[in-house]
């Protein structure tokens, strides 16, 4: 693994003050186009995916969606996506359709000595194979799993944005780099720690709420102790509860960034030189950046997403909880 001693030693020291980033997040990756290894750059650019999640559920959700500038991803290859796996399921609801109505008609001249003409069978349709290896296999699961609920009568309890964000966290903890992989974990556990709690005071069934396949999210989704029987496996678990009692939404989300900064100058003690710690510093950047532009009405917007999405069909408990943790 490249070690990038003069690039690591020539960035300047950052602090979680809220204060303007030294660089852009955008340009800051620019630069490291012209100091990392190819493997490298492509490690960094999976910290870069929220874009391009964003780019695939708003082009299933709105086709004339104008794309994200730092998404990749384009347009075209989106649409390869998501019009071959629309065939294969189109395929499929026919071929099931003339597959039930050929069995009815059987049914009804079982008797007969002769049967009417039968519908013929309608060729297979061949599974949608992801040959775009810009594309991970996360894209092409969640593309077939909304597709298919399209037309559904069911409610979809989980917003489509956790879902997503549920399969890139699973797919990023499979990872090689172990740094990735835990920091996505650690980010799958916060939000699923702070819902679980929402779904707790609630008295909401968390199973329907919590997402990933983890040990941990079974955990949160199935134990009623007090630390949901996760308090000897997860060290910061203590810090994320005491986050989760804040009722100022604001602070609530620096108090997770300050625990999710500490957590990745943790990390990176041994790895100092490292790809690991090019990765740290973007990361931070891209928190102090955030806040640089984060403002009361973001606030609210933090808000309804943490609890709003959560509590959403029940307005009337959402805007009693507002009016109960209001300053």
């Amino acid at each position: 693994m490249s070690k990038y001693y003069y690039l690591v030693a020539g960035l300047p020291n950052i602090t979680f003050d809220g204060g303007k980033p030294p660089f852009t997040v955008s340009g800051f990756k620019e630069e490291l186009a012209n100091h990392l290894t190819k493997a490298d750059m492509r490690l960094l650019e999976f910290l870069f995916f929220k874009a391009e999640n964003k780019n695939l559920l708003k082009q299933l959700q709105t086709p004339e969606y104008e794309q994200e500038t730092e998404g990749k991803i384009t347009v075209e290859e989106l649409n390869v996506l998501i019009t071959g796996l629309q065939k294969v399921i189109d395929g499929k609801k026919e071929r099931d359709r003339i597959i039930e109505e050929r069995n009815k008609i059987m049914k009804e001249h079982e008797d007969d000595f002769e049967l009417p003409p039968l519908p013929p069978f309608p060729p297979r349709i061949r599974p949608f194979r992801n040959k775009n290896k810009r594309l991970p296999s996360y894209f092409v699961t969640f593309a077939r799993i909304y597709l298919e609920s399209v037309g559904n009568e069911e409610e979809t309890i989980i917003p489509w944005e956790d879902r997503l964000s549920s399969l890139y966290y699973e797919y990023a903890m499979k990872r090689s780099n172990s740094f990735i992989a835990s920091w996505y974990e650690l980010n799958l556990n916060i939000h699923n720690i702070f819902t679980a709690l929402t779904c707790r005071a609630y008295k909401l069934d968390r199973a329907n709420y919590i997402v990933g396949d983890t040990e941990i999210s079974q955990k949160l989704r199935l134990s009623n102790a007090r630390d949901f029987d996760i308090g000897d496996t997860l060290e910061y678990l203590p810090s994320v509860l005491r986050i989760a009692e804040e009722t100022d939404w604001l602070q609530r989300e620096w108090k997770t960034d300050v625990l999710k900064w500490e957590w990745l100058d943790e990390q990176i003690l041994v790895k100092v030189f490292d790809i690991e710690s090019v990765m740290t510093y973007m990361l931070k950047i891209e928190m102090l950046e955030r806040w640089s532009n984060l403002d009361k009405v973001a606030g609210e917007k933090v808000f309804r997403q943490m609890v709003g999405d959560i509590k959403k069909g029940s307005n009337n408990t959402l805007e009693e909880f507002k009016r109960n943790n209001k300053k």
